[in-house]
């Protein structure tokens, strides 16, 4: 891999044309928003680099991963590369999974070189804004939030890294939405039941692929730490926290450490949310920050999320799909891809042959019962093994000629839902709706269809074309 920490991905975006650097003094409102919901609206959607913000000593950058060139290049792979070429070279990646991290001494972590244990001020490190203007305060949206399970703090597999979203309340105090199905809230139940804070150190500005794998649902007992290696090819770094109770990057810009407060709930919120609507405000967690370490001259990365696309949509493509790709997988070999780029998988679209009749209608409900799924997906396309999933020409074709409405269309009310999603009523239920575009087959036979074949020769002149657009560049 040609990076070790984000300062170096960024570096590479500059040298590919990626990265934008802002070198006037901008406002934090309106400015860092718009920004943040510019920059993904360019066909290339370049990461920006903010050096100076009006009121803050630190610097910015936005949209880190917010195109598939910038994803394509933070996988190690040209920054052309098509998005389900992406796919199945992140799915050869995964198969390197664990690739262990390395721990490092404090003076080669460069997340210790500044540390902060008395009169914590978060303004004073962190430029921070509104990231949308109704939301209830400032949120810190990128930070990966790294907690123990208090029943084996000694089981590396159990410590979890997740993206969740923080609201600034006070100099030294945060919220946080941790929802029942995320890993840190079986730590935060167990604590609780013995009525003992949590421990978590919030990490900010880190290896990308470390965020990419910090917003991935993969199960309770595998590693972010150890996938986010077998993605790299190379250990991670880490470091002791500041308590000796946590692992973090060791080439983090800045850690938060802090503890959440157990059987506390204040209100938090409302926020400008992924599905492009606000959350409203409801009873969350709090965490008292005790000690921040930093890089010299740190760089705070956060995210800026929108209508899609923004760049968190980009941020959960990919790392939506494949989990749910591996997981229909093991039980279903048939299936050839997964597409669950929509809205964080609350649409997903799904590609496989029929082993035989109503077999994608089974396909779909094995979706909607995996630990994503089952909360998460909503509406679920099913579609022959040569559609491709993330061609929507094509699915909108499948959907046309396949679909039979008083046959291929199911409901499925009363089920778990996403409490994020304006649509659920109550908020975290849902119908489910499955749409099954695939040819029947025995003994559900329809019409007779034969195929329009491709035309010989199409591959080459697919390749000739390609090479001749890249000469004109």
């Amino acid at each position: 891999m040609h990076y070790r920490d984000l300062r170096e991905f960024l570096s590479l975006l500059e040298q590919e044309n990626q990265l934008v650097r802002i070198k006037e003094s901008v406002m934090p409102e309106p400015d860092l928003g718009a920004i943040g919901r510019a920059a993904p609206n360019l066909e290339n959607g370049p990461a920006v680099f903010v050096e100076k913000i009006k009121g803050y000593k630190n610097s910015l950058v936005l949209n880190v991963q917010g195109s598939w060139q910038n994803h394509a290049l933070m996988l190690n792979l040209p920054k052309d590369t098509s998005i389900k070429e992406q796919f199945f070279a992140l799915d050869r990646l995964w198969n390197d999974y664990p690739v262990k991290p390395v721990w490092v001494t404090e003076k080669d972590a460069p997340v210790k070189e500044n540390k902060i244990k008395e009169d914590i001020n978060l303004f004073d490190i962190l430029p921070l804004f509104r990231i949308n203007k109704f939301d209830g305060g400032f949120f810190i949206s990128k930070g990966a939030v790294i907690s123990k399970d208090p029943e084996a703090p000694d089981d590396f597999n159990k410590e979890n890294a997740g993206i969740y979203r923080i609201q600034v309340k006070g100099k030294d105090l945060v919220g946080i939405q941790a929802l029942p199905f995320h890993d840190i809230a079986v730590h935060l139940r167990k604590a609780e039941e013995s009525n003992e804070p949590l421990p978590v150190a919030i990490c900010i500005g880190n290896d990308p692929l470390l965020n990419f794998m910090a917003s991935t649902p993969i199960e309770y007992a595998q590693s972010e730490y150890d996938f986010t290696g077998a993605l790299k090819g190379a250990p991670i770094e880490l470091v002791k926290s500041e308590t000796g109770d946590l692992d973090v990057p060791a080439r983090s810009e800045i850690v938060l450490e802090g503890n959440i407060l157990p059987r506390v709930r204040k209100i938090e919120g409302p926020f400008g949310e992924f599905p492009g609507s606000y959350s409203g405000a409801r009873l969350q967690c709090e965490i008292r920050i005790h000690t921040i370490t930093h890089r010299t001259n740190p760089i705070f990365e956060n995210l800026y999320l929108g209508i899609p696309w923004t760049e968190i949509d980009y941020l959960l493509a990919l790392n939506t799909s494949l989990p749910l790709y591996r997981q229909l997988k093991k039980d279903f070999p048939e299936v050839v891809a997964v597409n669950a780029m929509y809205t964080h998988g609350i649409g997903v679209i799904i590609s496989t042959k029929s082993r035989l009749g109503g077999y994608g209608k089974a396909v779909a409900m094995r979706l909607l019962s995996t630990p994503h799924g089952m909360p998460y997906s909503k509406i679920v396309i099913v579609v022959d093994e040569f559609v491709d999933p993330f061609n929507l020409p094509q699915v909108m074709w499948a959907m046309t000629t396949r679909v039979r409405p008083s046959k291929d269309v199911v409901l499925i009310p009363n089920a778990p839902g996403m409490p994020l999603d304006p649509s659920s009523e109550p908020a975290g239920m849902q119908t489910k709706m499955i749409i099954d575009a695939t040819t029947p087959v025995a003994p559900d036979v329809g019409r007779e269809t034969e195929l329009l074949e491709v035309p010989e020769k199409t591959e080459f002149w697919l390749d000739y074309l390609k090479r001749a657009m890249r000469k004109e560049r």
